[in-house]
């Protein structure tokens, strides 16, 4: 046969079922921009955790009385640098803080030293773009978008008062913002040097919130770690390993979920549409009859139904990817964006990072594809082999 007329009937052949074309696409459209979307927030938090994770101490130590976390001695500090193979040991003051008007607002008082190198690591990219000696010369703040928007809402663009626990006033001055990009996981934060956040969160100078350390040699953590554990009764050690698993399980429990719903959907998109062309129309059965009447054979009558199903998925599948970055990455995805980070941690304003994971694309396309085009072919293939008169009966 030649193709220019098997093209030209194929274009035909589109224009004529359109509308059962339109509707098969709008339901693929559904299915493929959901997962999509989830497979994108689920790429991006993974990316953006993995990141921060990545400039994280290789070990945090906690002083825990009754499940709860309570500040630790600096004396500690002297325990921990008798054991050999740590690197570096830091203390840390950090600790939540609300505020007392009438929309409450939750931050994240973060004590850092500038001049430390692992405060350096961990905010590398805010120090490099950060005036120290400026930032240093009186009670100054880096904030998070998030909490910039609500200072802007609550009249304290250029500054805020906070109330420290131990009840007295402390003016604090906004020194800059950090970039929405990192809005995940600092859209709450408050950046301060080390002694205005022990001032605000009222720690005495011999407490702190907790210690942390590296050790370059990775064969020795699980050793090192025991040694830990045996200093005091009440530490708690945290490793980085057991942060990353964390953060793991919690976010593949909220893809798995969503691919096992999707899985279900895809299975009844599927018999729907099995059940659809096993029950073909009589006109289709007639088309199909006087085709093969006319000299087609079964081969080129099903190339003719395997092109129209390619071209409805391949535009189907690019359509919804399309949407559904738009939607992640452009329009920050308002309501699934609320199911992965939970109604607090909403603020409609974090930027999700572009993460594109081809080969999971690909596995997409597979899932959608192959019901489709089996339940779509093997109909179509049993009216072909019939003979043409009974097809047109």
């Amino acid at each position: 046969m030649q193709n220019r007329l098997f093209l030209n009937y194929l274009l035909i052949s589109l224009l004529k079922e359109r509308s059962r074309h339109i509707g098969v696409v709008l339901l693929s459209l559904l299915l493929i921009f959901l997962l999509s979307s989830v497979l994108f927030i689920s790429t991006s938090i993974q990316t953006t955790i993995q990141n921060a994770i990545k400039s994280e101490p290789d070990f945090v130590i906690q002083r825990v009385k009754g499940g709860l976390m309570v500040p630790l001695p600096l004396s500690w500090i002297d325990d921990i640098e008798d054991i050999r193979g740590i690197s570096t040991i830091q203390p840390r003051v950090w600790g939540r803080y609300t505020t007392a008007s009438s929309e409450p607002e939750t931050m994240l008082i973060v004590g850092i030293d500038p001049l430390d190198p692992q405060s350096n690591r961990a905010f590398s990219k805010i120090m490099n773009q950060t005036d120290i000696k400026s930032f240093l010369d009186g009670n100054n703040m880096i904030v998070g978008s998030d909490i910039a928007k609500w200072m802007d809402m609550h009249y304290a663009k250029k500054s805020y008062r906070f109330l420290s626990l131990g009840g007295e006033f402390i003016s604090v001055n906004r020194f800059a913002t950090l970039p929405k990009s990192s809005n995940l996981i600092s859209g709450d934060m408050v950046i301060v040097p080390l002694e205005l956040a022990q001032k605000i969160l009222n720690y005495d100078t011999q407490n702190v919130t907790d210690i942390i350390l590296n050790v370059p040699n990775h064969a020795e953590w699980s050793n090192l770690k025991s040694k830990l554990e045996e200093l005091h009764y009440d530490i708690r050690v945290v490793s980085k390993q057991d942060s990353i698993k964390a953060y793991k399980q919690m976010f593949d429990y909220k893809g798995g979920f969503f691919l096992a719903l999707f899985m279900i959907v895809l299975l009844a998109f599927a018999m729907i549409l099995y059940q659809r062309y096993t029950q073909v129309l009589s006109t289709e059965k007639k088309q199909i009859g006087i085709l093969r009447a006319l000299g087609w054979s079964v081969q080129d009558v099903l190339r003719l139904k395997m092109y129209e199903t390619v071209i409805v998925i391949i535009f189907s599948y690019i359509l919804a990817v399309t949407l559904a970055y738009i939607y992640v990455f452009i329009a920050h995805a308002p309501l699934l964006q609320q199911i992965f980070l939970g109604t607090d941690g909403y603020s409609g304003n974090t930027e999700w990072i572009p993460v594109i994971n081809l080969p999971t694309l690909m596995s997409i396309l597979l899932l959608y594809a192959v019901p489709y085009f089996s339940a779509v072919i093997i109909p179509v293939w049993r009216i072909a082999v019939t003979d043409p008169k009974e097809a047109m009966l």
